[in-house]
């Protein structure tokens, strides 16, 4: 797979806007070359999916979509029950990293002409991502709303540390704590939205740690660490107060710019 360049990104930049594993298909389905178009159609069909990664030899990977059904079977007036999935898939197939910035992967899509990308982490694909899903991505609210972050590190005591959010929306969080907390880790994330004394709790992975946020002058430890985190099980209704939040907040900064 033909893997995104890094534009002119840091590590710090990660942070400063929403990134690509917030707004993913998660999951990738594959199938070998020689599935029929017609077999894969209602495969694509029945898993709801953009996509399917089609893998013919170890050397030669490509991707099939509605597209590539519609122009080079249906328009060409050929059988999808005599075409292998092999003849049509599409190639190269453009990938990018879960954790990259969406700007990223705007930035490949106009340059490369396809309306989606694989989604990879560490080169395994993990889920897919469409024009469609950019467009309507969720915006993040800068913000400074004290929160409680718990790590779930599998012992009797789980840690328990202060944190500030500092970026949010309805599927995941920038948070600014002392606690050095590794990629992988699950925690929950504890807080009230301002205006707000009703208290929420978020179930969370760790995508990245900025340990080297904040270093002091001197090269001291750095005293605050940047935590990019990915909800995965916050209720509906909570789902619903935040999103009215980051509307209703976003609408004011907008109006006062």
């Amino acid at each position: 797979m033909t893997r995104a360049k890094d534009r002119v990104r840091n590590a710090a930049g990660h942070h400063s806007s929403l990134v690509v594993i917030h707004v993913i298909t998660p999951g990738v389905i594959q199938i070998p070359g020689d599935v029929t178009v017609s077999e894969a159609a209602l495969l694509m069909h029945k898993e709801r999916v953009p996509c399917l990664l089609i893998k013919d030899t170890e050397s030669s990977i490509g991707i099939m979509t509605p597209s590539d059904i519609v122009y080079k079977v249906v328009a060409q007036g050929l059988n999808p029950d005599d075409v292998e999935a092999r003849t049509i898939m599409s190639r190269p197939v453009q990938s990018i990293e879960f954790d990259r910035p969406v700007e990223d992967a705007t930035t490949v899509m106009a340059s490369t002409g396809v309306p989606l990308l694989i989604v990879t982490k560490e080169s395994q694909p993990i889920g897919v991502l469409t024009a469609c899903d950019l467009v309507l991505s969720p915006k993040r609210c800068k913000s400074r709303i004290p929160a409680s972050l718990k790590i779930h590190d599998g012992k009797a005591h789980e840690a328990e540390q202060s944190a500030t959010i500092t970026q949010l929306s309805h599927l995941g969080a920038l948070v600014e704590t002392s606690a050095s907390v590794p990629s992988g880790t699950g925690v929950s994330l504890n807080f009230s939205l301002p205006g707000s004394d009703r208290p929420l709790t978020a179930h969370a992975t760790v995508l990245k740690s900025d340990d080297h946020a904040h270093r002091g002058k001197t090269g001291q430890a750095p005293l605050k660490h940047s935590v990019e985190m990915l909800f995965t099980h916050l209720s509906v209704s909570d789902q619903t107060q935040i999103k009215a939040w980051v509307i209703r907040t976003l609408s004011k900064k907008s109006g006062e710019a």
